[in-house]
């Protein structure tokens, strides 16, 4: 299972009770496609950069949450038709991510830096192509003799 946020921009001049209805809508997806949500995060009503439907402000939600990838176009795809939600975003988490990378680097170039390591294979691959070239120019010229 992957992590990934959910951020949620529901429609400001919703009544309370319509945005608690949607924002369980949202959270029924998640737990029906086989999500579980880690934490969620309330940043309340703000005010929209430009006017969405002649809507001014809305209702941010952010929400953590683990699901298998195969699950996020299916959220996705749900989300667009819930009421009073605006907008939403979901993307994976970039922390697991980034860790997972460096866990990934392989072991002969843990004592290398990076410059220790570019000169010698670009010299190294420039040199070949130069020979190879040399090598078939002479070649050339022999044949058309």
């Amino acid at each position: 299972m992957n992590k990934y946020e959910l951020a949620v921009a529901i429609n400001g001049q919703a009544e309370d009770d319509a945005r608690k209805a949607a924002l369980d809508k949202v959270r029924g997806l998640i737990t029906r496609f086989k999500g579980t949500i880690t934490s969620e995060d309330d940043w309340g009503k703000r005010r929209f950069a430009y006017e969405v439907n002649k809507v001014k402000e809305g209702y941010y939600v952010f929400i953590k949450f683990q699901a298998e990838p195969e699950a996020i176009a299916e959220i996705e795809h749900r989300i667009r038709i819930v009421d009073n939600v605006f907008r939403y975003l979901i993307v994976s988490d970039e922390k697991e991510l980034s860790v997972k990378h460096e866990e990934e680097k392989p072991a002969e170039y843990e004592d290398e830096s990076p410059a220790d390591r570019t000169p010698a294979a670009s010299a190294a691959e420039a040199d070949a192509p130069a020979e190879d070239a040399e090598a078939d120019t002479a070649a050339e010229e022999t044949t058309a003799e």
